[in-house]
């Protein structure tokens, strides 16, 4: 069983590592995105309660969003193991995630640090096309479409986000790193912690990812 929280900055191939772990390990892929909106749509009580915040243009509380995650933790699709991505954020919701693996029996086994230079991540961020149609993902060096300009899959239009920028991107890595580096230190304490080169082509990091987990589904 491997109870896994994702980390790296903007434009470190999160999402496309997420979606590879969760296939290969047949584990349930938890966003915190994801997992707010299935509870508004499922309109459960924390669900609701969590939309009057996001309504309001509020941040949801910690005490919702960790009672979401406990609800979450404790289906059945978890039980074999789970991938967590975008929580936790703070070293609060840090200590109440461990409380809660203890009490589910499910602690997290693996905390996966993707670690890119800011030289990396700037030409990444800066080349980053996505379809205005589907929200597919292109780059105009390492994943270019067949037609230029045209999203393969769904024939949209494919657009750079007005937010992938170099200046935008270093006030993020900024923020990034302000927020993470209590966290990764707290799960160093625990001895957690598994450093992943994301300077590599993503094969090559999720082959990494593979021996720190293990071959074995």
């Amino acid at each position: 069983m491997v109870n896994i929280i994702l980390i790296g900055p903007p434009g470190a191939g999160k999402g496309t590592n997420a979606k590879q772990i969760s296939n290969f390990y047949s584990i349930p892929h938890i966003s915190t995105g994801d997992m707010f909106r299935e509870a508004i749509k499922n309109q459960t009580p924390l669900g609701n309660l969590a939309k009057t915040y996001i309504d309001k243009g509020l941040y949801v509380p910690d005490e919702v969003t960790i009672n979401l995650v406990k609800e979450r933790l404790s289906c059945d699709d978890c039980k074999n193991g789970y991938l967590l991505d975008g929580f936790p954020r703070t070293l609060a919701q840090a200590e109440a995630l461990s409380i809660i693996g203890k009490e589910l029996n499910r602690p997290i086994t693996h905390v996966l640090d993707i670690i890119v230079s800011e030289d990396v991540l700037i030409n990444r961020i800066t080349g980053r096309l996505v379809c205005k149609k589907c929200g597919a993902p292109y780059h105009i060096d390492n994943h270019k479409p067949k037609v230029e300009g045209i999203c393969d899959l769904c024939g949209g239009e494919l657009v750079k986000r007005v937010d992938d920028n170099a200046d935008t991107l270093i006030e993020r890595l900024k923020q990034y790193h302000m927020q993470t580096e209590p966290l990764i230190n707290y799960y160093k304490n625990l001895n957690l912690v598994y450093s992943i080169d994301g300077n590599q082509e993503l094969s090559a990091v999720f082959n990494q990812i593979k021996s720190i987990l293990g071959e074995i589904k």
